[in-house]
């Protein structure tokens, strides 16, 4: 009997310790972890609200929208003289931008019923396999796009035929897109005009910026007129220092630029807008700001945007009339974030003149609308790493729900789906650690078993 315990009595000293040690360690803890490497940022907040008006006239729709933000971010990405050479700083990454050099947005999508999976499940289902800032994402930038622009949902290349996309554009298959720039347009009372489809794309015509760089000659294109601006350039200290506010002139537009002038003396930290705002023409300006430029104040930005209920433009716009019933997306991007990282929110009705649709537009008389405090408040949401291909598969457990057309609002609030979405960040993470939790559990219960061996054998012996 000595000799028995003698062989089992370290699993209980030693084993069965250490068994739960490991199953400690490994049941969850520092998996949630940024990876920028990996294009995987979470944000602090991953829910917040959004409040949302609508109304309309004879002519005209409008859209107000207002959320909240610590800082506005009314700054993009810029040109600054180092060491004798123009640098580009903001550009996009994971997360927030470490400058603070990104936009504040605002966007829209609309459907008029010729997307009907849009109604249901919104945003979601733009989202095609191998977008940008994934961690699989394709080699060239993939943008939003509409499921059937594809023979393959797996395959981000396999668009469909030239004549194909057309027909599907002229037969409504897109989605109208309203999006509002706090840097690359307010400044100028504009907003921009795109629809999606096989891409993201801007409407026929001239955007509200262009981009004010010379690549073969390595310096910008444009500079601040200094007979308008008594400047040449801004100054890099303001910008980090966030001496930049509405009053100042922290953007550069085509009525004040002149012609960059390569032989003027430079100064390190002199900083030019790498974005000159412009005029817009044709289809793609059909959005502007409703008596705009529109502001931020009290911790909150409140955005008008005005369009014409018929624009003329039918193969980039959708039509709004009286009485009619559409679908609505709204999605915003705050804290120097570009790219996904945004909150969106579920797909809502919108109804013209109705009281049947999640979000009702009053008709009016008059060039403004008369705003009560009657808001639609909407939960804006972090969407994570979850694409279309995805959510259609075996490997989504309510693909079956899809399939059926079960709408996501009726199976899933906003915080379940941020939760599900930051999951996705990290499911192969989960999995290996849930592996080498059970891997723990198991031997406990292996050590559990061998310590108590003893007792059983002396137990029966006992009994004889």
């Amino acid at each position: 009997m000595g000799t028995h315990d003698k062989g089992t009595g370290p699993w209980l000293v030693l084993g069965l310790p250490i068994a739960l040690g490991l199953a400690w360690v490994t049941q969850g803890t520092g998996v949630i972890e940024n990876d920028l490497e990996r294009n995987i940022a979470i944000p602090e907040t991953l829910t917040f609200p959004l409040q949302v008006q609508a109304a309309y006239n004879n002519t005209n729709m409008f859209f107000r929208y207002r959320w909240p933000t610590d800082n506005p971010g009314i700054l993009h990405d810029m040109l600054v003289y180092e060491g004798g050479e123009w640098v580009r700083k903001g550009r996009g990454v994971a997360g927030s931008v470490p400058d603070g050099l990104q936009e504040d947005r605002v966007t829209m999508l609309m459907d008029d019923g010729s997307v009907p999976e849009f109604s249901r499940y919104g945003g979601y289902m733009t989202i095609g396999a191998g977008a940008v800032g994934f961690t699989d994402e394709a080699p060239e930038e993939v943008s939003k796009s509409l499921p059937a622009t594809r023979m393959d949902l797996g395959d981000w290349a396999s668009r469909q035929a030239p004549e194909t996309l057309q027909a599907q554009r002229e037969a409504g298959y897109f989605l109208d897109l309203w999006h509002w720039r706090s840097h690359r347009a307010n400044p100028i009372g504009l907003s921009d005009d795109q629809w999606v489809g096989e891409a993201r794309s801007g409407d026929e015509g001239r955007s509200p910026y262009s981009t004010n760089w010379d690549g073969d000659a390595g310096q910008p294109q444009w500079m601040f007129s200094p007979e308008q601006t008594d400047q040449y350039a801004m100054r890099w200290e303001d910008i980090v220092s966030g001496n930049l506010d509405f009053d100042s002139l922290y953007y550069l537009a085509e009525v004040f630029a002149v012609p960059f002038d390569p032989d003027h003396d430079w100064q390190e930290g002199d900083t030019i807008p790498r974005r000159l705002l412009r005029e817009t023409a044709g289809s793609r300006g059909d959005i502007i700001v409703h008596e705009g430029p529109a502001r931020w104040a009290d911790g909150y930005w409140d955005v008008t945007l005005v369009r014409a209920l018929d624009t003329g433009n039918p193969l980039d716009d959708k039509i709004l009339q009286d009485q009619g019933l559409y679908s609505v997306a709204m999605a915003v991007h705050r804290d120097a974030t570009a790219g996904r990282w945004h909150h969106v929110s579920h797909p809502y009705s919108l109804g013209l003149g109705r009281d049947d649709a999640d979000i009702t537009a009053n008709r009016f008389q008059g060039r403004s609308p008369d705003w009560s405090n009657d808001w639609k408040e909407v939960t804006l949401f972090y969407p994570g790493q979850v694409n279309w291909p995805l959510l259609v598969s075996q490997a989504h457990a309510g693909a079956e729900d899809i399939a059926e057309g079960t709408p996501v609002r009726a199976r899933h609030s906003e915080k379940q789906l941020a939760l599900y979405g930051v999951e996705m960040e990290f499911n192969d993470t989960i999995i290996r650690q849930w592996g080498l939790t059970l891997f723990a559990g198991l031997l406990a219960m292996l050590g559990v078993t061998l310590g108590l061996l003893p007792s059983f054998t002396r137990h029966r012996q006992g009994g004889r």
